[in-house]
């Protein structure tokens, strides 16, 4: 993880409905992306963690959302930071490929939340974000790119927030990517 001088960072969890099953041929060019883009993330400034399935570079193969429902959970120092990454480097040309292997979103499916520095969100806690947000619209406890929040914002508001009603699901524990 990277030392930041920050009291929080922003967590962000991302879902998407594949099209075809993850060793689909037609998916395959996706699958090749995976690793540069992961590399990418992993040194791009502000980066602190991204969720990795146990003994896996990445982590395509946890499944808590639905047996085509791919997750990406990752944690950064700031908004800037992940907007950077997101829309102002190489990984913008793989989100214009999206539609060639996942489905049009009929519901939200990015969600952004501030943690304290050093926490590591875990996927139970991520879909609970995402339900929160699909259930109640953006507020400082769960929010998006486009309706964003100050961390002063969530923390003078965190507790107004509703928390979401979801269903017991197993627990995923994040994982720490592999020194290189």
């Amino acid at each position: 993880m990277t030392a930041s001088p920050h009291a929080v960072h922003l967590a962000q969890l991302n879902v998407a409905t594949l099209l075809h099953p993850f060793d689909d041929p037609r998916v395959e060019p996706f699958v090749d992306l995976l690793d540069p883009v992961n590399a990418a993330a992993d040194g791009a400034p502000g980066f602190v963690w991204r969720l990795v399935e146990e003994g896996a570079a990445d982590a395509t193969g946890l499944r808590p959302a639905g047996e085509d429902v791919i997750v990406n959970l990752s944690v950064w120092e700031d908004q800037e930071a992940l907007w950077d990454f997101a829309y102002r480097s190489g990984h913008l040309e793989v989100m214009r490929r999206r539609r060639e292997w996942f489905a049009r979103h009929v519901e939200a499916h990015l969600v952004l939340w501030w943690v304290p520095a050093g926490h590591l969100p875990t996927v139970d806690e991520a879909l609970e974000r995402l339900a929160d947000l699909r259930a109640h619209g953006p507020s400082p406890r769960a929010f998006t790119f486009a309706s964003s929040y100050t961390a002063a914002e969530a923390v003078r508001h965190l507790q107004d927030a509703p928390p979401a009603d979801t269903a017991a699901e197993p627990s995923h524990a994040p994982r720490q990517p592999a020194s290189p």
